[in-house]
């Protein structure tokens, strides 16, 4: 297909820096856009991943004023790779302190993936802080969809990479997977804790695109990415991330009067259609918009049309 929205050009950050939250960590943050003009905050995914250059550029900056940055134990946030005092609700807490620092009474929430799941929790938390929301590859936190991509369900599709990602574990093992890993992600040996790590992130990354992008997966190997990612989205697993069943579903009636827009590849591996539209059944209004040539990556030309279009909807802009 012919899509029309790319990611807008290379912008740099008109601010950064770290912001400390308390109990041991910093943050760090970029402001992008222009000042004074509509606020959106950008949550990324994981848990435990970071945000990016790209992560910029997919609003108009001309028309949003834009905070980026990176969750407890992320990216440029310290400290590295840190599990303890990291949480759902403390990152949901660090969102407002965050809005609150900016000077903006209220925002455009934008995630996708985890970043998705984090941004229900806030803005069913603090619903009159949220403008709209923008939501990608929507997951939910219910055990059916841990269970698709830690037990049974993405493993049919990509039976090779899931071959790669068990032989790590012993056979006495696999039946938690999930508790498997985090004992080596959390080893005191260096060795078994890259080794996990790099597997963990491999499969990660071997389920977020339609197609394989060795560059992606290049990135998910590096140590730097591959060990907070790794540590923290596993410790998020084994907490069940920190939400009750069906907890998303359940308050979706929180939502009511939010504007909302969710772009879904159909044929995502990592989360399947289905959350989106078991949301969309519970939060009526939202606008659920299905692309059917699109996986999980937020960086796949219909995806990237689908969140660009929506940013320039919502901020009133409807042109190609």
């Amino acid at each position: 297909m012919n899509y029309e929205r790319t990611l807008y050009p290379e912008i740099e950050p008109y601010e950064t820096g770290m912001f400390d939250v308390g109990e041991g960590h910093t943050l760090y943050y970029e402001r992008v856009g222009t000042p004074g003009t509509k606020p959106a905050v950008f949550l990324h995914g994981g848990p435990g991943g970071g945000i990016s250059e790209k992560n910029r550029r997919q609003w108009d900056p001309a028309l949003y004023d834009v905070l980026l940055f990176d969750q407890r134990g992320c990216g440029k946030s310290l400290p590295f790779a840190e599990v303890e005092q990291n949480d759902t609700w403390r990152i949901v807490s660090d969102i407002e302190r965050l809005r609150e620092m900016c000077g903006h009474d209220s925002w455009q929430v934008f995630g996708g993936s985890w970043g998705a799941t984090l941004s229900l929790a806030y803005a069913q938390t603090h619903p009159e802080r949220c403008d709209e929301l923008v939501l990608r590859g929507v997951f939910l936190a219910r055990q059916k969809e841990k269970n698709w991509l830690y037990s049974y369900g993405a493993s049919e599709i990509m039976a090779e990479q899931w071959d790669q990602f068990t032989g790590l574990i012993p056979k006495h093992e696999r039946g938690d997977l999930v508790k498997a890993y985090y004992n080596r992600l959390t080893s005191d040996d260096e060795a078994t804790r890259l080794a996990a790590a790099r597997e963990w992130s491999l499969w990660e990354g071997s389920v977020a695109t339609l197609l394989p992008d060795p560059d992606l997966l290049a990135a998910f190997a590096d140590p730097a990415k591959a060990v907070p990612f790794a540590r923290i989205c596993a410790k998020f697993f084994l907490e069940d991330f920190y939400f009750d069943e069906a907890q998303l579903l359940t308050n979706a009636h929180k939502l009511k009067g939010i504007p909302g827009i969710i772009v879904q590849g159909r044929h995502d591996i990592c989360c399947p259609p289905t959350s989106a539209w078991e949301l969309k059944k519970a939060w009526p209004e939202v606008d659920l918009r299905i692309f059917h040539d699109g996986g999980h990556s937020a960086y796949e030309p219909g995806i990237v049309d689908g969140l660009v279009r929506a940013t320039d909807e919502l901020a009133g802009k409807t042109s190609a």
